[in-house]
């Protein structure tokens, strides 16, 4: 929503002001050529593609994983079923996190807020009856990203299909994990290494593979302003650009892989203005900063997932409503793929209805409206024109204060991303308490008495013996000294900088040691980050 100022002038989540009326003066003296281009040219704030959707929609990939590896596999081929054309994977907390189902970390966490992959026999049942060949997957992982990507590649060779002919993407943000998520495993400056070691071995290994996500979703949801969201995200995508770059890496020969992740609201025209802007800064950076040529390496291309956070536990319908919206501002901004949230998510795991009319929700966007008709329809509107050139220089503001400090890994180090979305999350939180800020159903427009009931989706309390008992028989069968072996030839690659991790790693792995055990072998090496309490 927008706020009133105590004059009655209205702002935007960025704090921006919002005209009652915008008209040419807006756009005085502005250069169509320099500041729009062409749709698929430089600099790309009319969209990454000519043609965008008038050629073929967004990708339609709904985020889905709970329980075991075999119930999530039965949600995903529902989903495929139904109409979805990219699968995306949630990870349970110990997963995230580099633990086995049975270490003493994980306890009270298996499968709940994803589903739990402990080896290659989770990762080959997730996936049993899907072609890997045929289908687009995205990981939602990142510290142990390279585990879990080398299992996926692993269980695809099983199917008979190569790694050049995988597509799909993995997270492998480390950096917002620091600033607002907190599954972080190694400190800052391995897991940078790590991040390059993924860049150069899909470079060889997995071309068409995208090797980063690069997430400002999670900060969004932790708080972040509109302007915060991208700025922040903006500057992690150069400290890993100048990291691979660093590591010897030819900025064209990654950059084409490189992807973006971001939340949509639902003030959908600062939303829109939002993402031109973050593709026309991502343009420039990449062209000036790193010297791109390829401008594929100067395309921002992202995916989008509505608003979690905006959901509400009160009248969950509503968010049926909220999510369309959100949805709308994610396609008239060019995504290119699209998560849209069940409307119980706010009670519990999306329960297959809810997950149906998600999907649902897309498919009449795509299917029943005119926005596919034609490319960047706000292009030339003295709003969102005027909006998306204020958030562009809210954002440039912040990316200015980053570097400031050092870059965004020094910066996160001094907490300056933390505190300063912080900082927005705690206004916004007065606002909804002081009914500033209307949420429909929480502050205002109540329903009185009785809701309609509910009944959760649950997981079952017991899969985490269940997985116990699977880890306690893989190891009983499998080849002890041989992953003894290979995983004493992953700690010699951590030791020694100038070698790529994920090859030993994927070795350890077909020998069926588990993603705890790999994860374990490189905190002996890398050491586990620990927050300073200076900030």
């Amino acid at each position: 929503m927008t706020r009133p100022t105590d004059s009655g002038r209205r702002l935007t989540e960025s704090g921006l002001p919002v005209e009652p009326v915008y008209g040419p003066d807006a756009l005085a003296g502005w250069d169509a050529a320099v500041r729009l281009g062409e749709p698929g040219g430089y600099p790309f704030t009319r969209g990454v593609y000519p043609t965008m959707y008038t050629g073929r929609p967004w990708t339609v990939r709904q985020y889905a994983g709970f329980g075991t590896a075999a119930e999530s596999n039965a949600r995903y081929r529902q989903l495929i079923e139904h109409g979805t054309t990219g699968l995306s994977v949630a990870f349970d907390l110990p997963t995230q996190m580099g633990y086995d189902s049975d270490a003493p970390q994980a306890a009270g966490e298996v499968g709940k807020v994803g589903v739990a992959i402990d080896s290659v026999e989770d990762m080959r049942a997730l996936f049993d009856g899907i072609p890997l060949g045929e289908v687009s997957t995205s990981m939602t992982i990142n510290a142990p990203a390279a585990p879990l990507l080398l299992l996926y590649q692993i269980v695809a060779e099983e199917q008979g299909v190569a790694p050049g002919a995988l597509t799909g993407t993995v997270q492998n943000d480390i950096l917002k994990e620091y600033i607002a998520r907190g599954t972080y495993i190694f400190p800052p400056k391995p897991s940078l290494r790590l991040t390059a070691d993924i860049f150069r071995y899909c470079g060889a290994e997995m071309p068409r593979w995208n090797t980063i996500s690069i997430s400002g979703y999670h900060m969004a949801e932790a708080g972040a302003t509109p302007a915060q969201e991208i700025a922040f995200t903006l500057a992690n995508g150069i400290a890993y650009v100048r990291a691979a770059v660093a590591a010897g890496m030819d900025v064209d020969a990654f950059a084409p892989r490189l992807s973006f992740f971001f939340v949509a609201r639902t003030t959908l025209l600062e939303e829109v203005a939002k993402f031109r802007a973050a593709r026309r800064i991502w343009a420039r950076v990449m062209r000036e900063e790193f010297g791109a040529r390829n401008p594929k390496s100067q395309m921002l291309r992202f995916h989008t997932q509505t608003a979690g956070v905006q959901l509400t536990a009160q009248q969950p319908q509503v968010n049926v409503a909220r999510v369309t919206v959100q949805a709308l501002a994610a396609v008239l901004g060019g995504t290119q793929s699209l998560h849209t949230n069940s409307y119980d998510e706010a009670l519990a795991l999306p329960s297959e209805s809810a997950a149906r009319l998600a999907l649902r929700t897309q498919q009449v966007l795509a299917h029943e409206t005119d926005v596919t008709a034609t490319v960047d329809p706000f292009a030339g509107s003295y709003a969102v024109e005027s909006l998306t050139d204020g958030v562009e220089e809210a954002a440039l503001d912040l990316m200015r204060r980053v570097e400031d400090r050092g870059g965004a890994v020094a910066a996160v180090e001094q907490g300056f991303q933390k505190n300063e979305i912080e900082r927005s999350a705690y206004a916004v939180a007065q606002e909804i308490e002081n009914a500033e800020r209307v949420v429909v159903g929480v502050n205002r427009f109540r329903t009185e008495g009785q809701e309609e009931p509910y009944v959760p989706l649950t997981v079952d309390p017991g899969l985490e013996e269940a997985q116990a008992g699977k880890l306690e028989r893989l190891r009983a069968r499998r080849d002890g000294a041989a992953v003894r072996s290979a995983l004493d030839a992953l700690r010699t690659a951590a030791e020694a900088e100038e070698e790529n991790v994920l090859h030993p790693m994927r070795e350890a792995l077909r020998a069926r040691a588990t993603l705890g055990e790999v994860c374990d072998a490189l905190r002996e090496v890398w050491g586990a980050y620990t927050p300073s309490d200076a900030f």
